[in-house]
This record gives C-alpha cells, structure tokens and sequence, in this order.
C-alpha cells in the first residue's frame, strides 16, 4: 500500500505540487540560532522566508455574500459592529451545512473576526431580536461592515505561490519519492495510526497560516511549535480544525471539519519550539481523542510514522522511508543539533510546509517522541524528553 499523496488545497484529489505557499509552516533549520542558544557547530540548511496561504481581501461597500471561486475557506472581518441588544450576527456557507452564530461581545472577543466557514463562500446576515426568519436582516443600516476577508488561495493563486517555490532555492522535505498518504488509508491497513491520527488538528493562524498541533494528554491541552504562534493574543487569532481529512483513502470529498478557537498559552520556548495551548469549546473536540508523551530518548532505528497536515491539506500520515532497508520511517540520528545542541532528533520521513507541529510518533509505544519542526532531509523534531521537563506539571 503506497499510494503518493500530494494534494490540492480544499479536496483530496491526487495531484503533484511544486513546493510550499504556506507561512509559519514546516520551517527549515535556521541559519541563526535564537539568541538564547548557546554556542555550536548546526547542520548547514537553507532557512527560506514564509509565505502565506492565504489571501487578506479587503472590502468595499455593502456586499453580504462573499464568494471566491476555488478557495477552500472564508473568514470575514467586521470595521463595525453596532447591534441592538438580542441581535445575532449570522456567517454560514454556501449550502447553510456550516453556520456559526455570534453576539457583539463575541466578536469583539474574537478581534471582530468570525470562524471560517469551509468552502469558497461565507453569506453574512442578522438575526434580528423578534425576527427569528430574517425577514428584516439585511447590513445596511443595522451597524455592520465588513472590511476584509481571509480567505484560501484560488486555483490560480496557488498555481503563480508553485511558481515562485519551484524557481527559489530552498531544501525539501521531501526526501526521495513523496511517500505520504491520506489518513483514511490506513483505517483497515493500520488502525493505531489511523487512530493516532484523529487527535491532530490543522491550524489557521490569523486567517492565512497554517501550522498543525496536537492533543496532549487528556486535558485541555495542545501542543505546536513557538514559531507558528507564542501568546495567548496569537492564540486567539487561531483556529483549530480537528477532523479534517478526505473520507476515502484514494480521495474525494473530505469529512466536515470540527473547528473551535484556540485560548491561553500556558507554556512556550524558542530553543525547544514549542507552544502548549489550551482551545475554546474543548467538549466539542475531546471525542477525537489524544495522544501521550514519550518522554524518553530515541534511538537510533526506532520506526516512526507522523500523521500531519502539510500545506494544510487534509490529514496525511508518513510511515514510509524508502531509504530504509525495512522500507519504513525510523529514527535517523537521536541527538541531533537543532536550535542547540542535541536537543532534536533526525530522520528521513517526509513532511512538507504546513507540518510543523506535528506529532513524531514511535512504532514501539505508539506515543508521540518529537516535535516535528524542521525540513531539510533529514528532517528533524525536537525530543519530547526535552519538552516534557518544562511541562510535565501542565499536562
């Protein structure tokens, strides 16, 4: 079962892709170190400025549905929100499936951002108190205006960001023959990681990047990397969608994602790269499950297997390296340099921009050993022996 995987934003068809248009995503190991690093000897890669996945429109005039042919989500923005006591401002997409509902204050909680909704257009309208049917809810003149919109990139879009990656220099993450796979592949062939896999979750950070996470422990709690977002404000500014994955193995529609909002930030550091957060409406996401913590060191051969979101595509998982003589993912070298010395771990197991963040999960207890951050081939995750001595007492 190899089926190469890459994958065009907003579905699950098959398609080869150039390279990354995605910002605070699998980053490269940096050519300087954070300065709180202590001095040593880092392994030579590119580190590419990011680039975005999305688009800020902004807009004029009293539009109430805002359509962009091929985009895989809409989120809107409000310059003003004056509404009577009782009004609800309503976002839903084309077919009325994904509707979210907001008072005044929770917009102003949000930024006066509203959720996504999946899919190349958002209808704006208000239920007004004592007009339950929306008969008289229309923007003008009831205190609303939209300004701009964050959206995902059209076909065209994405195909000019493929240009511009193919043409700059930059080190892959790829690292022979793309050997990643959709998430629903192995729901028969290998159900722990199908399993495994359900508590990632694609993020969406400030409308148009896109990083992955992960539920740690059974509480609240999830974890990224520090360079797709640090303070709680980021973290507010961030949507987390669980569920977001193709519902068959050779592609096709995808599943409807469970979104909700990122909250507090309860732990963070530059050298380790990771953020530890904690989401809104938690209870609409602890059915997806989490994962646990391997806080030990690797070691060398160890098999491992990432399930991920590169370029925020629907959940993949890597499993396959086919430099291995077991023809599987496996721990490359146990102390490798990252932002410091020997704090990361290496292999050849591909990811892609968009992946950081991702759990790097061993073959042997089935829980999560690193961090993954790096591109470069090898790739590399930060040691989850490492992270776990500053979080253990928040997990």
């Amino acid at each position: 079962m190899r089926r190469r995987v890459l994958l065009v934003t907003g579905a699950c068809a098959i398609v080869a892709l150039a390279g990354a248009g995605v910002a605070a995503a699998t980053s490269f190991a940096p050519a300087q170190k954070p300065a709180t690093a202590s001095a040593f000897a880092a392994p030579a890669h590119d580190n590419p400025a990011a680039t975005v996945s999305g688009v800020i429109e902004p807009i004029a005039g009293d539009a109430s549905t805002f359509r962009y042919p091929g985009a895989d989500y809409v989120k809107v923005h409000f310059s003003r929100l004056q509404l009577k006591p009782g009004d609800t401002v309503k976002v839903s997409d084309a077919t009325g499936g994904e509707v979210h509902r907001y008072s005044a204050a929770q917009l102003r909680d949000m930024d006066n951002w509203t959720m996504s909704v999946s899919g190349e257009s958002a209808t704006v309208s208000v239920e007004r108190a004592g007009d339950p049917l929306g008969i008289k809810s229309k923007l003008a003149g009831l205190g609303l205006s939209v300004d701009k919109i964050a959206r995902g990139q059209t076909p065209s879009e994405q195909a000019a960001a493929e240009r511009l990656a193919a043409a700059a220099p930059h080190t892959e993450s790829i690292c022979d023959s793309d050997e990643k796979e959709n998430a629903a592949c192995y729901k028969s062939a290998d159900p722990v990681a199908y399993a495994n896999s359900k508590p990632v979750a694609r993020i969406l950070i400030q409308g148009v990047e896109l990083c992955t996470a992960w539920r740690v422990g059974a509480k609240n709690r999830m974890m990224t990397n520090a360079h797709c977002f640090t303070t709680t404000r980021e973290a507010r500014n961030t949507e987390v969608w669980f569920n977001y994955e193709c519902a068959q193995c050779g592609g096709g529609p995808t599943l409807r994602p469970v979104k909700v909002m990122a909250d507090q930030v309860l732990a963070t550091d530059d050298v380790l790269d990771y953020t530890l957060f904690t989401v809104r409406n938690f209870d609409a996401v602890a059915r997806f499950g989490y994962l646990q913590m391997d806080d030990r060191a690797p070691v060398r051969g160890e098999e491992l297997y990432i399930p991920q979101h590169p370029r925020g595509m629907p959940t993949v998982i890597t499993t396959y390296d086919s430099s291995e003589r077991s023809g599987n993912c496996a721990v490359a070298n146990p102390a490798y340099n990252g932002y410091d010395v020997d704090t990361d771990m290496s292999y050849y197991c591909d990811t892609d921009g968009g992946s950081s963040g991702s759990p790097v999960i061993s073959r042997r207890t089935n829980k999560v050993i690193a961090l993954h951050h790096f591109g470069g081939c090898p790739n590399s995750g930060v040691r989850m022996d490492r992270i776990a001595a500053d979080i253990r007492n928040l997990v």
